[in-house]
């Protein structure tokens, strides 16, 4: 179906009423809007995080590993040796 809207004072579009029911936009939601040349592409916010997610979705664990889990104790792992080694070099710069 083909539906058209007027652009008013200050960049305003409405979008017709019945076409935001068929995509399930409510007042609030925040839209993206994509170029393609010439064309231009209206999507929810939650439709770009489902598309981001699905891009992604290979590369998750699929072993039960929880990824960001594991980042977080090898950065605190890498936070204590840093302080280890600062420890070191400053008890050797007070000995000189």
């Amino acid at each position: 179906m083909t539906y058209s809207a007027k652009l008013i004072k200050g960049g305003k579009i409405v979008i017709p009423a019945e076409l935001r029911h068929e995509l399930g936009f409510a007042d609030g939601d925040r839209l993206v809007f994509e170029r393609d040349g010439e064309t231009l592409v209206i999507k929810s916010y939650r439709q770009v995080v489902r598309e981001v997610q699905d891009v992604f979705r290979p590369f998750r664990p699929t072993d039960g590993r929880h990824v960001v889990d594991e980042l977080i104790a090898e950065r605190r792992s890498e936070v204590r040796r840093e302080e280890a080694e600062s420890a070191v070099q400053q008890g050797l710069e007070t000995r000189e």
